[in-house]
């Protein structure tokens, strides 16, 4: 079972904080763009990412946004709002490191959280205000029921 997955089991309170990291390849923006049919050619042509005042071609602002789904989804969080700001670019070969907080939850379980994300030399790239409804007490219930069960529709148990 992720860590992730523990703590949302355990039951999420303001304060808490969940990582995860990736590295991005050419072949991740080439799948993203495939899916999206985002064919921005700052994505693909070294000349245009150049004239953008890139060092090169860059990856989707939205697949590297998109780290954000891998805490979401361990955490049964039921997103409702999310407002980025890209602050850097990611080039292919970078690490990055996504940092949720919560921040607050009311009575019923709606949230506020951010979210910051960092490259491998600690410059932040991207930064995220998000809004969402966590999992009460019969989805926390489920949840460690399927962990029980091997968690079989969970690709990141399997890790």
């Amino acid at each position: 079972m992720s860590e992730i997955r523990k703590s949302a089991i355990d039951g999420l309170t303001v304060g808490c904080r969940l990582r995860v990291t990736r590295h991005f390849t050419e072949a991740d923006m080439q799948c993203f763009g495939d899916v999206t049919r985002d064919y921005n050619p700052v994505h693909y042509d070294p000349r245009f990412a150049s004239a953008k005042n890139f060092k090169g071609r860059v990856c989707h602002g939205l697949l590297v946004a998109g780290m954000i789904t891998e805490i979401g989804g361990q955490i049964g969080w039921l997103a409702s709002g999310m407002n980025f700001r890209f602050k850097g670019p990611v080039y292919f070969g970078d690490t990055i490191e996504c940092t949720l907080t919560i921040m607050e939850i009311d009575a019923a379980g709606r949230a506020c959280a951010s979210a910051t994300y960092c490259n491998q030399h600690g410059e932040e790239v991207l930064s995220a205000e998000l809004y969402g409804i966590l999992p009460g007490q019969t989805e926390r219930r489920i949840m460690q029921a399927m962990v029980s069960e091997g968690d079989p529709t969970n690709k990141l148990a399997q890790k």
